[in-house]
């Protein structure tokens, strides 16, 4: 069997830290020091681990299929049906290890795959992930109570970040979701503030409410037979349970073009089996797969003699399952978008994270503001809306609502904090509203091309966001460091004695602002962009008032920005003039953040050039089975 190169080393990134968990369960007591270095060097291999498949990825997967004829090889669908049909031994196609996405069998009774991949969506948050882990272990270097168990913590914490970025297989996502939870409520409850206890209960408590949510929509998904839709080598006389996220993204399309009366029941049925005929040429079938209407019906008509007509009755009556209902799909996209949403968080279940945030130590503040909000934008969009999409459609404007009261409601929540560390837990639910409005704004026809620009433009606010509130958070910390407060009211006067200090906080905080130039700016004005064209309940006007909104928040978060560095940083504080200014290992912490906030915001190519194809593919595949006008 082909060695299938990429899996070894996106097992490798994966599982590292854990490795170096468990070995650190061998030193001596008392050898703190070395526990941390051989802590960093766990992050720091990860994190060469993830630039190496960064490299492999674009040279094998972006830079080699760059023309325009070949964009759809990008996309992790595409790639995913390849490596499917070369498993089967289906004509003209064979094992690769250059595709980044592998699969072996894991659990065979119940047909679980440790099944990983990637593409630009889950490679962009993978970076994010090992740069922000890195910076935070060296954060961490002041934890002084427990250091062999916080250490360890940490780096299973990171484990379960990397394999939910990369899981395939909804099972083996919903197990890596729940190891980046149990590390989070002890990192909180033993390392945190005064009332850790209290905070790390609630992350706790509001986070596994939203996993039972998931893990119900996951059963729901299973115990549905997707035989039709799975590659010949997995598809037996029996009933399919799959929780291949791929092939439920298939069957979700099927559920939508049914709903939505673009697609007949046997013709559904008729492109099932013709995709699974061993005399189906690769060029026909890219017709089926992604030709126009015209091509498709072409396809049905040329193989219709291949078919068994009692095989397609029978896959014509599995239509008939619960899973193409639309109460069905109504509830599995509920359950999935409040599991999700309260990782983001969205409003109202937003209240866990203030608390977090002002009780867990820096470095954990970074990781939960920089990545761990991420994985419930990233569940929504690899997810969600890809598995219900009908349901998607038909409550984007809902959606879009939700992510404009984040965005207004967390704008002026910040500007009544006098905690420093609180106001960015509220800035951070701002600013991630724009994410879930950029993923909202389903538009079709002529007007898809906006819905691709706040697709991307959420993605990319994703990614800024991560490097500046995980940048707002440290430099929180330094301070506190210093002072043993947080209190806006009892600052001022700091320039004075830390004026470097100040400088890079003026920075950060202007990126996180959305100042043109900076990357904050980049993926709010792509958002602000595409919903002017949205039509959220067919209102005409309704894009041009969620547009104008959530640009005029950008005037609220301005002015609580600017109000907080003229408190902290502005006038004279005789109190405060011994500090010493930010020192080394601070700035081996601030200044990565710094430099990728300031060359995100000159050149967002640089992420978008790698990142949009996957991106506009996914929003490509949506809005094919979109009645929409």
């Amino acid at each position: 069997m082909n060695a299938e190169w990429d899996l070894v080393f996106m097992s490798a990134v994966i599982f590292l830290p854990t490795l170096f968990a468990l070995i650190l369960m061998f030193f001596p007591r008392g050898s703190e020091e070395w526990m941390r270095w051989w802590a960093l060097m766990g992050t720091a291999l990860t994190l060469v681990g993830s630039l190496w498949m960064f490299i492999g990825f674009y040279q094998q997967v972006i830079d080699f299929n760059s023309t325009e004829l070949n964009r759809e090889k990008m996309t992790l669908t595409y790639r995913a049906d390849a490596a499917d049909r070369a498993h089967a031994g289906a004509k003209g196609e064979g094992l690769s290890d250059s595709d980044w996405v592998a699969r072996r069998p894991w659990i065979k009774k119940f047909n679980i795959d440790y099944y990983v991949g990637v593409d630009g969506i889950s490679m962009s948050l993978l970076l994010l992930t090992t740069v922000l882990t890195f910076l935070a272990m060296v954060a961490s270097w002041k934890i002084e109570k427990f250091v062999r168990g916080y250490l360890m913590l940490f780096l299973l914490l990171e484990t379960g970040m990397i394999g939910t970025f990369l899981a395939l297989d909804f099972f083996l996502f919903y197990i890596f979701w729940e190891i980046m939870l149990l590390p989070m409520y002890f990192l909180i409850g033993v390392w945190g503030g005064p009332r850790r206890e209290y905070a790390a209960i609630k992350f706790f408590l509001y986070t596994l409410l939203g996993s039972v949510f998931i893990l119900i929509a996951l059963l729901g998904f299973y115990f549905t037979d997707v035989r039709d839709f799975t590659p010949q080598a997995v598809t037996h006389a029996g009933p399919t349970n799959s929780f291949d996220i791929m092939v439920l993204q298939k069957v979700g399309s099927a559920a939508a073009a049914l709903n939505n009366g673009t697609l007949t029941r046997e013709e559904i049925a008729q492109d099932a089996l013709i995709s699974k005929l061993s005399t189906l040429t690769l060029a026909d079938r890219e017709k089926l797969d992604n030709g126009t209407s015209t091509q498709r019906t072409e396809m049905r008509k040329k193989y219709a003699g291949e078919i068994d007509r009692k095989e397609l009755e029978a896959a014509v009556a599995r239509l008939n399952q619960p899973f193409f209902s639309q109460s069905f799909q109504w509830t599995m996209f509920l359950l999935l978008f409040i599991g999700f949403a309260i990782k983001v968080p969205v409003f109202p279940f937003h209240t866990w994270l203030p608390d977090a945030h002002v009780e867990a130590p820096t470095p954990i503040s970074m990781i939960l503001a920089g990545v761990l909000l991420k994985m419930g934008g990233y569940g929504i969009l690899r997810i969600a809306y890809p598995i219900c999409p009908w349901a998607a459609q038909n409550l984007a404007a809902w959606v879009g609502l939700f992510g404009l009261i984040n965005i207004v409601y967390g704008a002026f929540a910040a500007m009544a904090q006098t905690d420093f560390k609180r106001l960015v837990a509220y800035s951070s639910i701002s600013h991630m509203g724009y994410v879930i409005l950029g993923i909202a704004v389903w538009s079709a026809g002529d007007r898809g091309q906006y819905w691709s620009w706040g697709m991307n433009g959420a993605m990319f606010q994703m990614i800024a966001h991560g490097i500046t509130s995980a940048g707002m958070f440290f430099l929180v910390g330094v301070i506190y460091d210093r002072a043993h407060h947080r209190n806006l009211d009892n600052f001022r006067g700091l320039y004075e004695p830390m004026p470097l200090y100040g400088g890079i906080s003026a920075v950060i905080f202007f990126a996180a602002m959305g100042l043109p130039g900076m990357c904050g700016f980049v993926g709010e004005f792509m958002v602000v962009l595409a919903t002017w064209n949205f039509k959220p309940w067919n209102w005409e006007y309704g894009g041009p008032v969620f547009s104008i909104l959530s640009a005029l928040t950008v005037v609220i978060t301005a002015a609580y920005i600017l109000w907080t560095l003229q408190r902290v940083f502005f006038g004279q504080n005789p109190a405060y003039k011994g500090f010493p200014d930010i020192d080394l290992r601070e700035l081996l912490c601030i200044v990565p953040l710094l430099v990728l906030a300031v060359l995100l915001g000159v050149a967002p190519n640089l992420l978008l050039a790698w990142m949009e194809p996957s991106v506009t593919g996914l929003v490509k595949t949506l809005i094919q089975v979109s009645a929409l006008p």
